[in-house]
């Protein structure tokens, strides 16, 4: 359990700084080149983010898992809320418990 959406934040921000360094690592050797500035980066948009998700496969697995059991407890919490809404918060908790 070790993709707990604790951990979510830290994984979200260390995936978009790595694309974005990408982005920008591929703009600079194209600078090097002799490319001018705004088209290096247009390059480096249109190539570092699809070659991000290749090369950041593992990080992007663990945003996407955080993402899917960070909106599964909201649905769950939303499902009770309803549930408690209705009036029958008792009937959902023995029917959440026994499943």
């Amino acid at each position: 359990m070790s993709e707990t959406p604790d951990h979510l934040p830290r994984d979200l921000t260390v995936y978009l700084i790595a694309r974005f360094a990408l982005v920008a690592v591929v703009a600079w050797v194209l600078l090097l080149v002799g490319v001018p500035l705004l088209v290096a980066l247009l390059i480096g948009l249109v190539v570092g983010l699809p070659l991000g998700l290749l090369l950041f496969r593992r990080l992007n697995q663990r945003v996407t898992a955080g993402l899917a059991k960070r909106n599964e407890s909201r649905a769950r919490a939303r499902a009770q809320l309803r549930a408690q809404l209705r009036g029958d918060a008792a009937g959902s908790d023995a029917d959440h418990h026994a499943a």
